[in-house]
């Protein structure tokens, strides 16, 4: 509505310097639209309507007339929501070649923004996108854009305008809106292993990591065909990491398989934290859940007695299996930068079966190393059956934890 009364203010300025010019308008036709841009500064447009009807119906009008007629039906048919109306005044005036870029734009941004209030999101798209094309920088124009796009259904078109927009902040270092970052996600979300939707959901957690984005990226990579079954400890330690444990079943299950891995230092770790959020060691499950913790208790201190004859096994091996595997648990249970240095040696001995899989531990042991090379090792991790989501989600936490 603002914009309607500066484009019937600027039709007002051309009324009056016409009336100096040789062209000038006669008062049958002036007077009715100055009391039509009075009428729409008091946001009376239906009224200022038909006053502009007064002073077309004014006989033998010049084009100079016409052209100011149009300007101010163009003002007071948006105010007044008749966007057919508004959108035919500005083809007339379009077409007359006496109207500014920067003109053309404020009555191409009314338009647009009458449609949207009208509810008519095609035709607001429309009318925002001639906008765009015309040369139009207004960044609540490009909000109304995308906002019509995905009130239309238009998923194709809003996901392409929030790529763009998205990647170009990226680009310039800036961090991306989070509302925007969520309209991506909301509008691709009926296809949640899409390649844009996991674009949204990992930038939302990588810039604004809160605890229910974490909960949806790890079910959203879970989710995934061909995600691996031997994965599933993975799981559980991303969502220990994150706050995203959600019961005791949760512990429980992590801590067993953490012991079937031969992980007992993690399934330690892993149960003690569930006892010391409370969500253990009450109930009808107590007893069972306290067993399970004095046998982790003990599997710890058998591996940790069983460490140097495991070192110089796995030192003497053909492969380097076993130095990966020791390296890791090392790692996880409070050595980083030795489990690092062993499972580098294991990598370089080779002969292993998943070499992904030994990358994608190296990086997570130099994440928990602290050590700032681990996003470049992270990054080389392929694999479709879960190894590349898993170092992507770990670079993510690397550097929520940097």
């Amino acid at each position: 509505m603002r914009l309607a009364i500066r484009i019937a203010a600027l039709s007002l300025a051309l009324l009056a310097g016409a009336a100096q010019a040789q062209d000038a308008v006669r008062p049958e036709v002036g007077t009715p639209l100055q009391a039509a841009q009075s009428l729409i500064k008091a946001q009376k447009f239906k009224e200022a309507l038909a006053k502009v009807h007064d002073a077309e119906a004014v006989p033998n009008k010049t084009a100079s007339e016409t052209y100011l007629i149009e300007r101010m039906r163009l003002a007071a048919a948006s105010g007044a929501g008749d966007m057919a109306t508004a959108a035919k005044s500005y083809e007339a005036i379009a077409a007359t070649g006496k109207v500014s870029a920067a003109d053309k734009l404020r009555m191409v941004e009314s338009i647009a923004g009458g449609y949207y209030r009208a509810k008519d999101y095609p035709k607001a798209v429309e009318w925002a996108q001639r906008y765009v094309r015309d040369g139009g920088t207004s960044a609540q124009m490009q909000t109304l854009l995308i906002q019509a796009q995905y009130l239309a259904g238009d998923t194709a078109g809003v996901t392409k305008e929030l790529m763009a927009e998205i990647q170009a902040d990226e680009k310039a270092g800036r961090v991306p809106s989070e509302e925007r970052l969520k309209l991506l996600m909301n509008a691709t979300s009926r296809q949640p292993e899409g390649a844009a939707y996991g674009f949204a959901l990992e930038r939302l957690t990588t810039y604004y990591p809160k605890k229910e984005y974490w909960v949806e990226l790890i079910a959203s990579v879970q989710r995934k065909p061909g995600f691996s079954d031997r994965f599933s400890l993975d799981i559980y330690r991303l969502m220990l990491a994150t706050g995203g444990m959600r019961s005791a079943n949760d512990y429980m299950e992590m801590t067993q398989l953490a012991l079937q891995a031969d992980l007992a230092a993690e399934g330690k770790a892993a149960i003690e934290k569930g006892f010391v959020a409370g969500v253990l060691g009450t109930g009808a499950e107590a007893e069972r859940q306290k067993r399970l913790r004095d046998l982790a208790v003990r599997k710890t201190e058998e591996m940790r007695a069983e460490a140097p004859t495991k070192e110089a096994e796995a030192l003497a091996a053909k492969d380097g299996t076993a130095l990966v595997a020791l390296g890791f648990n090392e790692a996880l249970s409070g050595h980083a930068p030795k489990g690092v240095a062993l499972i580098d040696k294991g990598i370089a001995k080779g002969g292993l079966k998943r070499p992904e899989d030994a990358k994608l531990r190296l990086g997570q042991a130099m994440v928990l190393a602290g050590d700032a090379k681990a996003v470049g090792v992270l990054r080389a991790v392929t694999g479709a059956d879960g190894t590349a989501d898993l170092a992507r989600m770990w670079i993510i936490f690397a550097k929520r934890k940097a």
